[in-house]
């Protein structure tokens, strides 16, 4: 059994179209029962103005909601299921299938002009890693010759990081998107795509944080009263200058359980950059060879808006910044 797009999309254009339609035939109603009377003219030329543009509304096209999701099949995971990749020993839990509202809501006022528009996406049920990729997982790839190491030994805040067994179970940093797919191939995975990202991360609830719709910094590293930055947020303290261990805020997982996806290291995604359609879709990916890729979650040296499960940053494919990491998902079985 297959379910409509309609189903699950914002209120009908159609139920506009309807409310346009009933509200010019009022109007025009109005006008044939009230005699032209001197100084009614402003009146009813403003009312001409009203009814060309319900008019004009009426004719809108409708945008096309033929797509029939895909059924989830009979026996799938239980969302938030956990297993260990045998490849690289990495937890991961799993995201059921299902469709949800990519991009932010319209009542986000924190959103950017490419967090929108809002659209539909069904995503196939896969895997992904609990966490971060680690600087101990990606040295046994660099060890293997299948990855090259990072640009820097160091960190923001350390002169040593990714070479110091004391930081093994940090992110990984200084790794460009090359880096990121090289590392999942290795370990039999592959790149999230944007979409399966950002589902992940918000659920299927649309919630703007991956615990919830109220920003708590208690619950990501962000810019707090550690950070350099201008910016930072003095009112919280975490003790972090800049990355913290992968896994460091159980409060803050989304509802699948995947942690760290707000703060701590912007994670490469699959997909090129591009603006949004409004066009529903069924595991939409953007991939045509172009450089400029896209990165998702934020970091240690953002803020709140910078870390809401909608936010998109972009860069190019061959940088390599201390801010950057990644994580990895497996296809389901």
């Amino acid at each position: 059994m297959t379910q409509s797009l309609s189903e699950n999309l914002p209120p009908s254009h159609q139920d506009t179209k309807n409310f346009n339609a009933f509200l010019r035939a009022l109007v025009t109603w109005w006008l044939m029962q009230r005699p032209l009377q001197t100084g009614s003219q402003p009146l009813r030329l403003l009312l001409a103005i009203l009814l060309a543009g319900c008019a004009v509304l009426e004719r809108a096209p409708l945008p096309t909601a033929t797509i029939q999701w895909p059924t989830p099949r009979a026996g799938e995971l239980a969302p938030g299921a956990l297993r260990e990749w045998p490849n690289d020993a990495s937890p991961m839990v799993f995201v059921s299938s299902g469709h949800f509202l990519q991009g932010a809501r319209p009542d986000d006022e924190l959103a950017s002009d490419n967090e929108r528009p809002q659209h539909a996406v069904y995503i196939t049920g896969f895997w992904i890693d609990k966490t971060e990729v680690t600087n101990a997982r990606y040295a046994k790839c660099v060890a293997a010759g299948a990855c090259r190491p990072p640009l820097a030994n160091g960190s923001h805040s350390r002169d040593h990081y990714f070479d110091d067994p004391a930081y093994a179970d940090y992110p990984v940093i200084f790794v460009s998107w090359f880096d990121a797919r090289d590392y999942c191939l290795w370990a039999g995975k592959r790149l999230l795509t944007e979409a399966e990202w950002e589902r992940a991360a918000r659920g299927d609830d649309g919630r703007r944080w991956p615990w919830g719709d109220t920003w708590d910094g208690a619950k990501a590293n962000f810019c707090d009263s550690n950070c350099v930055h201008r910016w930072r947020n003095e009112s919280v303290s975490d003790g972090h200058t800049d990355t913290a261990p992968v896994g460091f805020y159980p409060a803050g997982a989304s509802s699948f359980g995947a942690l760290d996806m707000a703060g701590n290291v912007w994670e490469w995604v699959a997909d090129e950059y591009a603006a949004y359609s409004a066009d529903p879709g069924i595991d939409p990916l953007i991939f045509d060879g172009a450089d400029i890729k896209v990165l998702r979650g934020g970091s240690y040296d953002f803020v709140a808006p910078g870390l809401r499960a909608t936010y998109r940053y972009e860069d190019d494919a061959t940088h390599r910044q201390d801010s950057f990491g990644f994580r990895c998902a497996v296809d389901r079985p």
